[in-house]
C-alpha cells in the first residue's frame, strides 16, 4: 500500500469515528468559516522566554482539592506526585457528611499530615421548620471523626447544593444558616465558600462575550429566578460581616476575576475573610500586572489552591503562571479558555505566604 493511500485510508476511518462517536471533525487544516470557537486551539508565534517549574519554590499547602482519587493506587500515586511538585499537604474538600464523609476520611487519613479532609453541611430539612439542631449536631459528629473544615458549600445562584441534599432558596445569609455557621466558630473550623460563577456565565451567550467558549458550557444566563453574580456577591458580604468569629475561605477569588477590587473592598473590610486561588489561573492570567498588584496588596488574605484534579501538569502550569514572567502562552485543554495567559512573576515573600504561610494560619498550625 502506497504512502498517499494508508494517508487516505486513515482520514477515512478518523471522519468514520467522528461520525460514529458524534465528535466533530475539527484538525488544524479545518478552514476557518468552518471552524467553531470551541474547537479553537491557537498555538503561539511569538519567540519569548519559556520558563518550565518542575516543583514550586517552596513547600505548599493546597487549600481547595477534591476526593478525585478513587482507589489506594490513586491515592499512593497522588502522594507521589506531591513529592514531586512541592505539596506538602492537600485539603480535600469532600463536601459529605454521614457515611460518605467517614469513608472519604478513612481512605486518606492512611497519610497522616499530607492530607486533610472537609465535611459538608447537612441540610436536611431546611425547608421545615426546626431546621438547624440535628445538621449542627451531624457537624459535630464529623468534626469528632477528625473533619478539620467545612467545604466546599457552593450557591452559584439558585441555592446551597454542594451536598446530598439541595437546599434551593436557602443561602449563605439566610438565618436558617447561623447556627451551623456560629458552630464553625466554636469548632474553629474555617469554611470554604464557593460563591457564584464567574461573570461570563451570567451575560449574554453572544459575539460580545470574551469567556464565551467556557462560558457557555457552564452559562447560568439562562436559569429562571437566579441570583445575578452582584446579588450572590452581596450575599457572601452579608454573611461574613453577620458571623465576625468566623473564618471564610471565598474560593475562587470570590469568582470576581473580572473585577478584583469588588473582593478587595470586602477583604479590606472583613479580618475573617479570605480567598483561595483555585481554578481562577486562566481567568486572571490576561491581565498579569493589575493581578500582581492585587497580591502584593492581599499577600496575607490569599491562600493556594487548585481544584483541578491532581496530575504533574496541573500543579505545573499553576507554578508557571505564579512564579514566571512568561507572556503570551496557551494552556487551552487545561483552562477550556482561547485566550493568551502571562505569568505574575510574584515576589518570593508573596509566594511564601500564598504557598503555605498563610494556610497555616486558617490552620491553626
Amino acid at each position: 500500500m502506497s504512502k498517499m493511500t494508508l494517508k487516505k485510508w486513515v482520514v477515512l476511518l478518523t471522519v468514520a469515528l467522528y461520525i460514529i462517536t458524534g465528535l466533530p471533525v475539527v484538525n488544524a487544516q479545518t478552514p476557518p468559516e468552518k471552524l467553531l470557537l470551541k474547537d479553537y486551539r491557537p498555538v503561539s508565534i511569538y519567540k519569548v522566554p519559556v520558563t518550565i517549574i518542575q516543583k514550586a519554590k517552596y513547600p505548599v499547602i493546597d487549600m481547595h482539592s477534591h476526593p478525585y482519587a478513587e482507589t489506594k493506587e490513586q491515592i499512593a500515586q497522588w502522594v507521589k506526585t506531591m513529592d514531586q511538585v512541592g505539596i506538602e499537604k492537600v485539603i480535600i474538600h469532600s463536601m459529605a457528611t454521614g457515611a460518605k464523609f467517614d469513608s472519604i476520611y478513612a481512605e486518606y487519613a492512611k497519610y497522616p499530615g499530607r492530607f486533610e479532609v472537609w465535611c459538608g453541611f447537612d441540610y436536611t430539612g431546611y425547608d421545615k421548620p426546626g431546621f438547624g439542631p440535628a445538621a449542627v449536631k451531624e457537624l459535630e459528629r464529623c468534626f469528632k471523626a477528625g473533619a478539620t473544615g467545612v467545604g466546599e458549600l457552593g450557591d452559584k445562584g439558585k441555592g446551597m447544593f454542594y451536598c446530598d441534599v439541595k437546599a434551593w432558596g436557602m443561602h449563605l445569609d439566610d438565618p436558617r444558616m447561623d447556627l451551623l455557621l456560629e458552630k464553625c466558630a466554636d469548632l474553629k473550623m474555617p469554611i470554604n465558600i464557593h460563591i457564584a460563577d464567574p461573570i461570563w456565565m451570567y451575560e449574554k451567550m453572544d459575539s460580545t462575550n470574551d469567556g464565551l467558549m467556557n462560558a457557555y458550557e457552564w452559562r447560568l444566563d439562562n436559569q429562571p429566578d437566579i441570583i445575578g453574580h452582584a446579588g450572590m456577591i452581596n450575599i457572601l458580604e452579608n454573611a461574613v460581616k453577620r458571623h465576625p468569629r468566623t473564618t471564610f475561605i471565598a474560593c475562587h477569588f470570590a469568582n470576581c476575576s473580572y473585577n478584583l477590587d469588588r473582593l478587595g473592598a470586602m477583604l479590606d473590610k472583613y479580618p475573617n475573610l479570605y480567598a483561595d486561588i483555585s481554578a481562577r489561573y486562566a481567568e486572571t492570567a490576561p491581565i498579569p500586572r493589575f493581578v500582581a498588584r492585587f497580591y502584593d496588596k492581599y499577600q496575607d488574605r490569599l491562600v493556594y489552591g487548585t481544584d483541578m484534579g491532581f496530575d504533574k501538569s496541573m500543579y505545573q502550569i499553576t507554578f508557571r503562571i505564579l512564579e514566571s514572567t512568561d507572556e503570551h502562552f496557551y494552556e487551552t485543554n487545561q483552562f477550556g479558555y482561547h485566550w493568551a495567559l502571562n505569568g505574575f512573576g510574584l515576589p518570593e515573600p508573596i509566594l511564601h505566604k500564598v504557598y503555605r504561610q498563610n494556610a497555616l494560619r486558617i490552620l491553626n498550625k
